[in-house]
């Protein structure tokens, strides 16, 4: 009879360290990495700890939603800080001693190395706080970095970002329906997007900032559904306070609100696995399979990093649970078939 495959982790002694320090090796093993401190690493992190995994996890400590006051739709904690959200996530983490979790800490690179016992991930490290490793290697990597992104360049837009305008319909409108709003973008989904928004006030706005974002049949279209296209330039937001009141466009026209929305965009953060060749859709996202395996085996993807990107912090968090089971499964070669 055949042992199953168990899951370990292996911590090298003091002195192994100090020596690996001086020659790029790891100083680190465990069963799984994860690169991002978001919704889905944790909720990735919290499983995979119950099913006994060893796990790391990586938090560059720079979330996307930093300047965001309040998150919604997450299911009893509607209304919370995403900071706070965090906080009672990690938390939660420090119960279970085999996972553990370094702070303002990114990855510089991640291999595939051949160990002699198959492959395994290897992740060079670069961090601030104390006793972090120069390298970990593992059995898996989930990557869970979500995203950057890049604002319309209206100078004051990040005073008012995340307070009263905001980049998710779905997450905010609410507390705005109703009102005078904005839509603000230079992207081709521009008039998607404002499609949508109008399901929460038929006092829309959208402005191109000079661009050709949106075209002619698309304008005629928003029109008739009483949304206005404003093509002029942008020159700043007024308001005060994190309470946004106008646009101000370049010729000195104002346009009054009372909120809004902005269409960044975003980039994936993965430069980490340049050296990797991984299945990527047409904006750069890690493609995956309904389980959350990209085509390497052995490493994961969850959340806004994942295609197609950007995600409610709840679906976001139920992916890196998905990912979290199916990658245990995977560790110890058991089916995922139902």
């Amino acid at each position: 009879m055949t042992d199953k495959p168990q899951l370990t982790r292996h911590d090298v002694s003091p002195a192994a360290a100090d020596r690996d320090r001086g020659t790029g090796a790891p100083s680190t093993e465990v069963d799984v990495v994860i690169i991002g401190g978001g919704p889905a690493g944790l909720s990735a992190a919290l499983n995979l700890g119950r099913a006994r995994a060893s796990v790391v996890l990586l938090d560059a400590g720079r979330p996307r939603n930093a300047a965001t006051l309040r998150s919604h739709g997450f299911l009893t904690r509607d209304g919370v800080p995403p900071l706070e959200l965090r906080k009672l996530a990690r938390a939660e983490l420090a119960a279970y001693p085999n996972v553990q979790v370094f702070d303002r800490t990114v990855v510089t690179a991640l291999q595939e190395r051949d160990c002699g016992e198959g492959l395994r991930f290897l992740a060079a490290l670069q961090g601030r706080g104390a006793g972090i490793p120069p390298a970990v290697s593992a059995r898996s990597v989930l990557v869970a970095t979500g995203l950057r992104e890049t604002l319309p360049a209206i100078p004051s837009l990040r005073a008012f970002y995340g307070m009263t305008v905001f980049s998710c319909a779905a997450c905010d409108a609410w507390e705005l329906q109703d009102r005078r709003l904005a839509l603000i973008g230079e992207t081709r989904d521009l008039a998607a997007r404002a499609r949508l928004i109008a399901r929460w006030t038929d006092k829309l706005t959208v402005f191109t900032n000079g661009t050709d974002a949106v075209d002619t049949v698309e304008e005629a279209e928003l029109a008739a559904s009483g949304i206005v296209v404003e093509r002029r330039v942008i020159d700043d937001l007024e308001g005060d306070r994190g309470t946004v009141t106008a646009v101000r466009l370049v010729d000195g026209v104002r346009v009054e609100i009372d909120g809004g929305f902005v269409r960044p965009q975003w980039h994936p953060a993965l430069d980490f696995v340049g050296g990797i060749d991984l299945e990527r859709d047409g904006f750069g996202n890690l493609v995956t399979d309904r389980s959350g395996r990209t085509s390497v085996p052995g490493l994961y993807a969850a959340g806004d990093a994942a295609s197609p990107g950007p995600q409610q912090l709840i679906v976001a968090a139920g992916q890196g649970a998905r990912a979290a089971a199916v990658l245990v499964h995977d560790l110890v070669g058991v089916s995922t078939a139902h």
